[in-house]
């Protein structure tokens, strides 16, 4: 096989033949389609009054992660990749129009189709990985572990059940201290006692996660508990059997459902202890004003 830095060609089987019809625009596959995947795109190149065409790079909306952002945003594209009528492995780099200091990366395998402007597309990969943003409250949650939680969300989304329950498993069992600890901030932030206080630090001390939770089930705030139920309970019993005893398909769908609980979990510890500082400003503003 060929260098792809080189960008020489390669046997034909590089870009499968049996792609589906055409079924979009090169942008829409840049935003919308993960990788290890293969189509048949129009707006593909991009025609040079001078020497060889190049790959288009259309402007496109994608999710910038900068702090100042934090949303969808527009990103350009500046590289000039030149075509050949081979397969050409190019790399284009965009950055957000907005902060300009977010960037992604895309790396695919691009063919020309004859003279047209169209032609297929494999998208071999992308920097940061393809997939919905992960709220900062989740990676708040989840402290050091980031690392590990982004390898099981990759897992996740290439459908690969066991990879990604066992990333899961690993992330909550490490994390459990600081999951505890972080709901013991809303219970004490709630009602304020040094007995809940001490509570909820003797069990993210303890290391047992099923005796944890047997100490602290009666402190549990409900504004964290989901549909009624007390999510330390939820994440245990998720993770309670051994990966053999589970199929692919079952260990895939388990982990969805840990990761939407971390979520659902997470939003709602952020919800909670910002509605309890709005209220003590809100006390202090209108106390202030008696006083005065």
């Amino acid at each position: 096989m060929a260098n792809p830095v080189k960008n020489e060609s390669v046997p034909g089987a590089a870009v499968p033949a049996n792609l589906a019809d055409e079924i979009g625009t090169f942008a829409n596959f840049l935003e919308e389609v993960g990788p290890d995947s293969a189509q048949y795109v129009s707006e593909l190149v991009h025609r040079t009054s001078a020497g060889p065409d190049c790959v288009a790079t259309p402007e496109i909306d994608l999710h910038c992660g900068s702090e100042p952002c934090n949303g969808l945003r527009r990103f350009q594209c500046d590289d000039d990749e030149r075509l050949s009528a081979n397969v050409n492995f190019v790399f284009l780099n965009y950055s957000c129009k907005n902060c300009e200091e977010f960037r992604k990366t895309f790396a695919l395998a691009v063919q020309r189709d004859g003279i047209k402007e169209s032609g297929k597309v494999v998208k071999l990969g992308e920097l940061p990985p393809y997939g919905p943003p992960i709220p900062s409250r989740v990676m708040k949650l989840i402290g050091e572990d980031r690392d590990l939680f982004l390898r099981r969300r990759r897992a996740e989304l290439r459908g690969l059940g066991i990879g990604a329950f066992a990333y899961y498993r690993r992330v909550v069992e490490e994390q459990k201290g600081r999951i505890i600890e972080e709901i013991g901030k809303v219970a004490v932030k709630i009602r304020p006692s040094k007995e809940t206080e001490e509570l909820f630090a003797k069990a993210k001390a303890e290391t047992q996660f099923t005796t944890a939770i047997e100490m602290i089930k009666s402190a549990i705030p409900e504004a964290v508990l989901i549909d009624g139920h007390n999510p330390l309970t939820l994440l245990h019993s998720a993770l309670s059997k051994g990966l053999h005893a589970h199929s692919d398909e079952q260990c895939l769908d388990l982990a969805t459902s840990i990761r939407i609980v971390l979520t659902e979990l997470a939003e709602r510890i952020s919800t909670a202890l910002k509605e309890e500082a709005k209220l003590k400003h809100a006390l202090s503003q209108l106390l202030n004003r008696t006083s005065g």
